[in-house]
């Protein structure tokens, strides 16, 4: 009874701290935020058959936004995704994806995005251009954004900010061919990034 007593207690008093967030960008603190993997998720979808799109994502994601509250537009970001974390709902294909016939994360364990240049489409909306290296190679992508809101973590009192971001890649860009069932997929692989960064106050 006292261990449910005081679980009720603490949800209590998380759920008084935690207020509504704000879609303003002008109000999140200026500076240096760490990305929060466990509530960060890069998500793949590619054409399968012509008739579905099939999905996966990377489980591992790490990355820093600097911020500028004032001038959203000058500020940076930094992603890098550990490639032997994807995941999917077939283990074989996981595998596969793995191996050296398309990921070869053995070879290239990591991609990275490194932003270039970030414009302003609407009032928290935006596009950010960045070169995003996959499989060794290079190219140059664009995220549609959407800044999801700011608010204060109800555990740690840190400020929480959170983006939208989706793109459209070309696997055959990045080297991506020659697997077996490269004939029944797609070229056009959908991204789709929930990204939250948590505010480095200094001490």
């Amino acid at each position: 009874m006292r261990i449910a007593a005081a679980l009720i207690a603490l949800l209590a008093t998380a759920g008084a701290a935690f207020a509504a967030p704000s879609n303003d960008p002008k109000q999140a603190p200026t500076g240096s935020y760490a990305m929060d993997p466990r509530h960060t998720l890069v998500v793949f979808a590619i054409p399968h058959l012509g008739i579905t799109d099939y999905y996966g994502r990377f489980d591992k994601v790490t990355g820093n936004l600097s911020f500028n509250s004032g001038a959203p537009e000058k500020s940076t970001v930094n992603v890098t995704i550990d490639m032997t974390s994807v995941d999917m709902p077939s283990k074989e294909l996981i595998n596969e994806l793995s191996g050296t016939s398309v990921f070869d994360s053995a070879k290239f364990p990591t991609a990275t995005f490194k932003s270039t240049a970030i414009t302003r489409t609407g009032p928290n909306t935006g596009t950010i251009t960045g070169d995003l290296t996959l499989h060794g190679v290079t190219k140059s992508v664009t995220l549609d954004t959407t800044f999801g809101g700011l608010t204060s973590d109800p555990f740690n009192g840190k400020d929480d900010v959170g983006f939208h971001a989706t793109t459209t890649v070309k696997r055959t860009d990045f080297g991506l061919t020659g697997m077996v069932w490269e004939s029944v997929v797609g070229d056009d692989v959908k991204l789709t990034i929930e990204a939250m960064f948590q505010h480095s106050k200094e001490k």
